[in-house]
């Protein structure tokens, strides 16, 4: 088997995402996820211009040879751009290999070690009201765990708080728009305020609901431990991104000073990222997502590293990872282990056309499906009719007007 053709599909059905399909002699084709939200076209460059025509006339069977000459080969190793490219060429030729063996991607990667696969939803609001309807309204859903993200009084806008009471997926895209959303930001208030939420939703929901919060690295590494103590009496489980944990020396200071459970690494794309963090046991996560820590080979390996120490699995899961990185991760989510927990947000109706998929998402779990390979495919005329919209994420601002972390 051959590969013949390396196709990149640039689509927009509420958000862009950024599909490879790879095509080979025997007329079995594979799609892997390269969006990096905000940043797709880059991606989409550095596939089509520099990585395609590198693919045509290889074996496709040969994943682990083709993900390291393409990580080695380029000399200028990680980073967003270059990982996720290599992301959707690792689960692109995975889909191959696993269609060509008529089984579901799992099965190739040692079986299912579980049954389903368990999420988290996200709830939010502007006020307690707002979030206790959306907290009902994940629970209606049938979410076994649930993020809580609210608005803080005298800030206009805050990352994660949007109109979401209806069904996951539902709500329009917040963000879509050709120019960076500037939102504000008050670290002090922040963290006043957001134990008082919790207090609140463990009064009305009870102590029994497996609550989550995503601090979004806004805090520095006193500031992260300081809300850690403060929530201790909420049993969350989990604080995601409390500190910008480029700095792995700072979840030392964390985790001296606090017993809640600590959730890092969307933002990452190598296992470099996680050397401190995990042989030294001071997260209790590991959040990156498939599309972007370079697709299914590197994370099992990460998964793994995370695994001798006590770490489990939390891939991420927003909007902005297409659904054929989505099916990835459920199959890894499935497959090893040490699975934590798996985000999800849902997709537009939309969404769900362009790329049709066998995963299904019932009473708030998951499950790859049986068709062989990952379970998803492209609808190219749909796809196409839905072309990429210039969108940024926001930018945050403290009250002086200084940039801080979003």
């Amino acid at each position: 088997m051959k590969i013949v053709d390396a196709k990149v599909v640039v689509t927009s059905p509420g958000r862009n995402f950024v599909t490879l399909k790879i095509t080979t002699d025997e007329g079995i084709s594979g799609l892997g996820d390269a969006t990096l939200n905000g940043r797709e076209l880059a991606v989409a460059s550095y596939l089509q211009d520099h990585v395609a025509p590198l693919l045509v006339g290889i074996d496709p069977h040969r994943i682990e040879d083709t993900w390291q000459s393409l990580y080695r080969g380029a000399y200028w190793r990680r980073g967003p751009v270059t990982m996720a490219a290599i992301a959707a060429v690792d689960v692109a030729l995975w889909d191959i290999k696993a269609k060509a063996a008529g089984l579901p991607l799992y099965q190739l990667l040692g079986g299912a070690s579980r049954e389903r696969v368990g999420t988290y939803g996200h709830a939010n609001g502007q006020d307690i009201p707002e979030l206790f309807d959306s907290i009902r309204a994940r629970m209606a859903e049938g979410y076994p765990a649930i993020r809580i993200q609210t608005g803080i009084p005298g800030l206009k806008t805050v990352y994660g708080v949007h109109h979401s009471a209806g069904p996951a997926g539902a709500a329009a895209v917040p963000h879509q728009q050709a120019r960076p959303v500037v939102e504000d930001w008050d670290t002090a208030a922040y963290l006043r305020h957001i134990p008082t939420v919790f207090e609140a939703v463990r009064n009305e929901f009870g102590p029994e609901l497996p609550l989550l919060h995503d601090a979004h690295h806004r805090l520095t590494p006193i500031q992260a431990a300081q809300l850690g103590k403060d929530l201790e009496p909420y049993r969350l489980f989990w604080l995601e991104d409390c500190t910008p944990a480029e700095d792995q020396d700072g979840l030392r200071l964390v985790r001296r000073h606090t017993t809640t459970p600590l959730a890092i690494g969307e933002v990452f794309n190598s296992v470099y990222d996680y050397q401190t963090l995990v042989s030294e046991k001071l997260i209790d996560y590991v959040r990156s997502a498939v599309t972007h820590f370079g697709g299914v080979s590197p994370l099992k390996k990460l998964f793994d590293f995370a695994a001798q120490h006590q770490i489990k699995s939390a891939i991420h899961g927003p909007e902005d990872i297409s659904p054929v990185g989505m099916a990835a991760a459920i199959h890894l989510d499935l497959a090893i282990h040490n699975f934590g927990i798996q985000e999800y947000a849902g997709y537009t109706p939309l969404t769900d056309e362009v790329f049709p998929h066998a995963y299904t998402f019932t009473d708030g779990y998951l499950h790859p499906g049986e068709a062989p390979g990952i379970g998803v495919e492209l609808d190219e005329d749909l796809a196409a009719a839905h072309g990429y919209e210039a969108a940024y994420l926001p930018v945050n601002r403290l009250l002086d007007g200084t940039v801080h972390d979003w």
